[in-house]
């Protein structure tokens, strides 16, 4: 296996990756960084926990060294963008550790902290800023920022960047940024819409995978439980929860409601438990990963909030206590466990009402889960048949009814015709409409 060395990285990193401890490249590094250093555009993917920041970041301040200059106020010489503030965190915290003794300075600017500080952090220039979409645009907004000499983009994550309001956000962003630069897409998944991503903000793109896109890591091992209703749930999970209590265990509920009630159940029952969901401030969740990383909580209830940006290695199990609605969700999560070389255990527990997501995940990872207790089902109920969940610019929303979602579709009676025409759509009579044009989308690769 290569090591760091032979990849064609400067000194001054290869010494900042001896003081991380850090010898030999994973596969996406070792596949994406000479690809990156040559100034090709990349398309990443890998397994969550493969290490795919360090696949983006060590070309980055490899080249960023190489720059003359201070950047001037204002001004970022390079951008991330990740869709949560966890995985915002991290991201710079793995940088901050490459640039440690450096002339570079990396910032973060998110969302639920104070935007005066920010435009501060701003004012003073940056060589790079790692951000969530909504919050750099409130600064852009603002005219706290100015990305015009910005020849460097980076998507983390970015098959969740596909969320509508982050396409709007992208799209919004991308127009300011200098011209020519160099764009880096790393993602665990790969949807259909992936693909034209790519086409809009990559040129030319080498793409580097290393995985099936939608495979779990090698060292989880996956089992499902089924369920007739909510309680034997509940059950269950204190019974794997007592049987390994010192564990570091992520639990996983869909709503920001469920996770707080499943948490403080926990805390009653005398489980060392916290939770993490979009109600709660950013130093309260900082301090329950800060928690969790540490030992002091053993037990970490949350929402898809955490599916990405949680790098600890350390977590034994990941409980699906409620399925994800979006199957591509499910990789992210099982991956927070079998990190970095370590072997973890990701356990999903099925209702009777969420058999179909489970096909969906299933189909997704194309294998079958194995059964751990209770009966499969021989008919699955579809997903389609859940009510619709709004999105907004900051990802799904998590619970309760997501203001301006759209109720389910009512069912159509059997037998009743299709309105004539491919794609048309009724009007209030039944009768069919014509269906608008989109406008043409503008690409913004050559922006």
């Amino acid at each position: 296996m290569s090591d760091f060395s032979t990849l064609g990285l400067a000194p001054a990193v290869l010494k900042a990756l001896s003081r991380a401890k850090l010898t030999q490249p994973t596969p996406i590094q070792a596949q994406a960084i000479p690809l990156a250093l040559a100034g090709h555009d990349v398309l990443g993917l890998a397994q969550t926990g493969t290490g795919k920041t360090l696949a983006f970041g060590l070309p980055l301040v490899d080249k960023l060294l190489a720059e003359q200059g201070k950047p001037s106020p204002k001004t970022v010489k390079a951008l991330v963008l990740a869709p949560t503030r966890e995985l915002v965190n991290q991201i710079a915290d793995n940088l901050s550790t490459l640039v440690q003794g450096s002339k570079l300075k990396v910032a973060t600017v998110v969302g639920g902290q104070s935007i005066n500080r920010q435009i501060g952090l701003m004012h003073r220039g940056n060589d790079i800023l790692v951000a969530t979409p909504g919050r750099l645009i409130d600064l852009m907004d603002r005219g706290a920022v100015d990305l015009r000499y910005t020849r460097h983009l980076v998507l983390d994550e970015a098959d969740q960047m596909l969320d509508l309001g982050f396409i709007h956000a992208l799209r919004k962003i991308a127009p300011r940024l200098g011209t020519p630069r160099q764009t880096m897409l790393f993602s665990a998944t790969m949807p259909k819409q992936m693909e034209e991503l790519a086409q809009a903000y990559l040129t030319d793109p080498k793409r580097v995978q290393v995985s099936p896109p939608g495979k779990a890591a090698d060292k989880v091992t996956q089992s499902v439980h089924f369920f007739d209703s909510k309680g034997e749930k509940a059950s269950k999970l204190r019974e794997i929860l007592s049987a390994d209590m010192g564990a570091l265990t992520l639990v996983f509920a869909r709503t920001k409601h469920g996770a707080e009630k499943l948490m403080k159940g926990l805390r009653a029952d005398g489980y060392n438990a916290e939770s993490i969901h979009g109600n709660k401030s950013q130093g309260q969740r900082d301090r329950a990963i800060k928690g969790f990383r540490e030992g002091k909580v053993n037990v970490l209830v949350a929402t898809d909030v955490a599916a990405r940006g949680i790098d600890i290695p350390g977590v034994a199990y990941v409980i699906n206590f409620d399925l994800p609605e979006v199957p591509d969700a499910y990789v992210h999560r099982i991956g927070r466990t079998a990190r970095a070389g370590r072997e973890g255990e990701a356990i999903a527990f099925c209702g009777p009402e969420e058999s179909g997501l489970l096909l969906q995940i299933e189909k997704l990872m194309k294998i079958e889960i194995p059964t751990a207790s209770g009966e499969r089902p021989t008919e699955a109920v579809r997903p389609s048949a859940r009510p619709a969940r709004g999105r907004g610019r900051g990802g799904p929303r998590q619970g309760g009814n997501s203001r301006g979602a759209k109720p389910a579709a009512k069912a159509k009676p059997q037998g009743q015709a299709k309105p004539q025409g491919q794609g048309a759509r009724a009007d209030a009579g039944g009768n069919a409409a014509p269906r608008r044009r989109r406008p043409k989308r503008r690409s913004v690769a050559a922006s």
